[in-house]
């Protein structure tokens, strides 16, 4: 199980970083294809949209034909074929359809690890584990960043995007090599995503897990460099460091998470407070948008550390599960923590484009005011969710 783990996690890897690559490569994609700010949220909204929608089919997959087979398939396909896409692409529609192919490509990879993790490891380590699988796969994060910038300056985009075809092909083989699916669970009950829809102890887990990670994908996958070049005259490089500081608060939140829930003996609570911080500096941004570089910066981190509750809230839903209902579980809690970033990240581009004047943050402004507000309604369903650790 060890050294599966350790395959979906190079493929996690792939994943975080192939949503949030884009505000890295936006400039280039401007200059050589004609690509607006307004077309990468549509080709960054495909992603997260396909994504989601797979979250259904890739649960049925992990409960019918296990991990190993769903994952594999799926990611070779996707992945590897939507970066080789995405390496020719000469418009903006080529470069949606290629980040479409991706998402279906990473669509099982983070679920296919819980699978195992929530099959294989006890209830009360389930949240340290899950966290701790994010925050290794949030290198990729780091590699969207910093890195992403110095290898577009150094060999170009095209043959960028062809390097990580090839090594998502091969992670994806890697995947055929070495997972080794769990015991099938052996049960009368029926059951399905219908099933846990009905349950509406579920009903406020399921609010806060839409907005939650809306705000850090939005601003780490698509914004913050449109953003900060904008309205602080922010190179490629410069951008490439800012989010590489809030790719490295993610990190250390999706650390950090599942050893509080332990360590304070709630996970509610610990969810509610890093969301907190992040609604917090979501509203500061909103009010100084333009304030300086590096204040803008660490509130980005904020919102970035937020984000990364992600994988104790799944945990928080996990606990109410039916045993056999396991892999449509986590990935129904996936579809709506991706779901309503693809969501965001579709409505974020009218947004944009209604705010513009003049004045560069103004249009910011009014996407930090949609993310402030959604968090603090996820923030008030919350309150009504019942704690559980087991």
């Amino acid at each position: 199980m060890k050294r599966g783990l350790l395959a979906l996690s190079m493929a996690y890897i792939l994943s975080q970083f192939y949503r949030a690559f884009l505000p890295v490569i936006a400039p280039v994609l401007a200059a050589e294809i004609g690509a607006t700010p307004d077309d990468l949220a549509y080709a960054s909204g495909i992603w997260f949209v396909v994504f989601a929608a797979m979250q259904i089919p890739v649960g049925i997959g992990l409960d019918a034909l296990g991990p190993k087979r769903t994952a594999s398939a799926l990611f070779i396909f996707g992945g590897a074929g939507g970066a080789l896409l995405f390496s020719l692409a000469q418009s903006p529609l080529h470069v949606s359809i290629a980040m479409g192919l991706i998402g279906i490509g990473c669509s099982p990879i983070l679920m296919a690890a819980y699978y195992i993790i929530a099959r294989t490891y006890s209830a009360a380590a389930f949240g340290t584990l899950a966290g701790g699988m994010i925050g290794f796969g949030s290198i990729g994060n780091l590699a969207g960043s910093a890195p992403m910038a110095w290898s577009i300056e150094a060999f170009g985009w095209r043959p960028t995007m062809l390097g990580l075809a090839a090594v998502s092909l091969v992670v994806g083989l890697s995947l055929i090599a070495v997972i080794r699916d769990p015991e099938r669970v052996e049960t009368e009950e029926k059951g399905s995503v219908l099933t846990l829809l009905k349950m509406p102890i579920l009903w406020p887990i399921f609010a806060m897990m839409l907005v939650n990670y809306a705000p850090a994908a939005g601003l780490r996958g698509l914004w913050a460099g449109p953003y900060l070049g904008d309205v602080f005259g922010a190179d490629v490089t410069a951008i490439g460091r800012a989010t590489f500081v809030m790719a490295i608060a993610m990190v250390i939140g999706n650390f950090a998470f599942g050893p509080l829930e332990r360590l304070f003996g709630t996970r509610k609570w610990v969810v509610f407070s890093g969301i907190a911080i992040g609604a917090v500096a979501l509203a500061l941004l909103w009010a100084f948008p333009d304030r300086s570089l590096w204040f803008s910066t660490l509130l980005l981190a904020a919102v970035g550390i937020s984000g990364s509750t992600f994988a104790v809230i799944i945990g928080h839903g996990k606990a109410f599960f039916p045993a056999h209902l396991t892999g449509r579980g986590v990935t129904l809690m996936n579809l709506f923590g991706i779901g309503g970033a693809g969501i965001m990240q579709f409505a974020t581009g009218p947004i944009y484009r209604a705010g513009l004047s003049d004045v560069p943050s103004t249009a910011y402004t009014a996407i930090f005011a949609v993310f402030t507000v959604m968090t603090v309604v996820g923030l008030a369903a919350y309150l009504f969710a019942q704690d559980r650790t087991d």
